[in-house]
Formats: structure tokens, sequence, C-alpha cells
């Protein structure tokens, strides 16, 4: 059974099983969003296992969101993460040693409860953040 990595392309004329798409970066339901991962916690560090899963941070006090470095955790340079605010406790993402999150005018707190944010991968160390942020 071939396995195809979420970065390489199909092509036309490829015949896929199941098990192939199956294999495919955890398979095709994966690669959707809709999946979430509850944090409710007042910090959380992202996993690998984060990718196409809306990560819920949910509490009444302040919460720490750590973007780890590549070397602890590789997610491929493209990388989505939906980033949802469900309680009181405001969100601030924050990054791990030798990382840079970039974002207009320098926000990196979600603006409030129900806020949703995001951060995409520019480089190896490098991501910016998008979406309800305040400073």
């Amino acid at each position: 059974m071939a396995t195809y990595p979420l970065s390489e392309a199909f092509v036309d004329g490829d015949v896929l099983s199941a098990s192939d798409v199956n294999s495919t970066n955890e398979g095709v339901n994966d690669l959707a969003f809709g999946q979430f991962n509850a944090q409710t916690g007042t910090s959380y560090t992202l996993v690998l296992t984060d990718v196409a899963k809306v990560i819920s941070l949910t509490n009444a006090a302040a919460i720490t969101l750590t973007v780890p470095p590549n070397s602890s955790v590789a997610f491929p340079t493209g990388t989505q993460l939906l980033l949802y605010q469900g309680g009181a406790g405001q969100v601030t993402i924050t990054a791990g040693a030798g990382v840079t999150i970039r974002s207009q005018d320098s926000k990196l707190k979600m603006y409030g409860q129900y806020a949703v944010a995001g951060i995409l991968k520019i480089g190896t160390d490098e991501w910016v953040a998008f979406g309800n942020l305040s400073t």
C-alpha cells in the first residue's frame, strides 16, 4: 500500500484505495476542520495532533498558548491552526524558544470570549497570527 503525505499532491490518473486515503495524514476525515481539542487549563503547548483541529481554550483565568520550536514539534510549513476562546480568560499566544510570531500591530491576545483566531506557519520557526486579536 502506498502512503501519501499531506504535502504531496495527487496527479490525474492516480488510483487510490480506501486504505491509501486513510493513510494520508491520519485519514481524509482529519483533512477538514471539525474535531475539537478542548483545553481547560491555564496553559497549553501545541502538539502535532492539533493539525486540522479547532483548539478550544476555555477557562475563567488567563490562558497562555505556546507555539513550540520546530525542533520540538515539526509542524509542516503552511500548517494553519484554528483557535477558539470559549471562556472569559483571555488567551495570549506566546512564542517558544527561538520562535517568532508575527501579527498586525503585534497583536497576540485573543479579543475576548467567543473570539476566533488562527496561526499560520510561514517558516521553520516563524508563524503569523491572524483573526480576532488585540494588544
